[in-house]
């Protein structure tokens, strides 16, 4: 019931203060979590980057699993691709009743070659290729009640600790890919500079950001609100995260820690005083995760579905009854999936 008062008032929030007795709005809150635990979680996430800068060993630090290619890969023996080939690995992690679908895309070949001309084509097909096959299930007559997200939700690129400037291949490739999908840089075995390198060679990269107009993520324009915009800023003022992966333990004053031992000592993987791994992994799991999702879903998907909406040449009618291959040709199987 709505007081007279209260029909007058100029500003229609009615606070619990004003309410007669207890509604239970809050509860809501309790049912979204029972049914997002029951549902579980979908992340997809892509590393791209040329070989041996650990890409493979970072993932699996970032989920403390073996959730990359080489580690569900028996006998696994890298060799130098001639073409980017798209692998994908698929888990379900749980953590505390919450359980995630996590698929890892690599990029094997990627960089590798005497001539890199056009070696970002394969995944700027894959990610397109997913967002058409989400379309194609939107808008099935008999579509699925929930759609399986094959998406990419994040892709993260490797420099290497060069200590110079972004490469023409960097450059390149976050032009192109930056408009499609979200792009988070980061340094690779940053242990090999020193602090004051590091910081000289994040501020060139930045710098170069900016001249060449390469939109990272989180972009200025998606800050919803003074809050997230001040976590953001401190975000993009520390990109490109200089990190360093390892999966193994060593005792440090009687504590067991992620680190990789040197002659000088151990670097602690997850001690932002040695590396920004820790700042990289709140980014991408415990404060944006699910930004990164609504990202891929409100801007890069909408952008491609209102480009594909808008092609006279496509005919929608059919594409539900459609079998035939995407028009940016076939992504590869998922490799394996397994169970952790």
């Amino acid at each position: 019931m709505i007081t007279a008062a209260h029909a007058n008032n100029p500003n229609p929030y009615i606070q619990g203060t004003d309410l007669f007795g207890y509604v239970g709005i809050e509860a809501v809150l309790d049912q979204m979590r029972r049914k997002t635990i029951k549902a579980g979680l979908e992340f997809n996430i892509m590393v791209v980057g040329q070989s041996g800068l650990g890409k493979s060993t970072l993932v699996n630090t970032l989920f403390k699993s073996k959730v990359s290619r080489k580690s569900c890969t028996p006998n696994y023996e890298e060799k130098i691709s001639k073409t980017v080939k798209l692998h994908s690995v698929s888990h379900v992690i749980e953590e505390k009743g919450v359980k995630m679908k996590l698929t890892v895309i690599d990029t094997p070949g990627f960089g590798d070659q005497i001539n890199n001309d056009n070696c970002w084509d394969p995944i700027v097909k894959h990610i397109n290729e997913q967002y058409e096959k989400y379309l194609r299930e939107e808008i099935n007559i008999n579509r699925k009640r929930r759609i399986p997200d094959s998406r990419v939700h994040c892709c993260i690129y490797f420099l290497p600790a060069t200590g110079h400037r972004l490469r023409p291949i960097d450059v390149e490739f976050m032009k192109r890919l930056g408009k499609i999908v979200s792009i988070v840089p980061v340094i690779a075995k940053a242990d090999t500079l020193t602090i004051e390198e590091r910081h000289e060679f994040k501020e060139r990269i930045r710098e170069d950001l900016t001249v060449n107009g390469i939109d990272v993520y989180p972009q200025r324009e998606y800050d919803e609100d003074p809050e997230e915009r001040v976590l953001n800023d401190r975000i993009r003022e520390s990109l490109p995260f200089a990190v360093v992966g390892t999966d193994k333990e060593h005792q440090v004053n009687g504590n067991k820690v992620l680190g990789r031992k040197t002659k000088w000592g151990i670097i602690e993987v997850e001690n932002v005083a040695h590396c920004e791994f820790a700042n990289l992994r709140d980014l991408l799991i415990r404060s944006h995760l699910q930004d990164l999702k609504d990202v891929t879903h409100d801007v890069h998907y909408e952008t491609y579905r209102v480009r594909r909406l808008n092609e006279s040449n496509v005919d929608f009618s059919d594409l539900s009854r459609s079998a035939r291959p995407l028009e940016n040709g076939c992504a590869d199987k998922c490799e394996s999936d397994s169970h952790l």
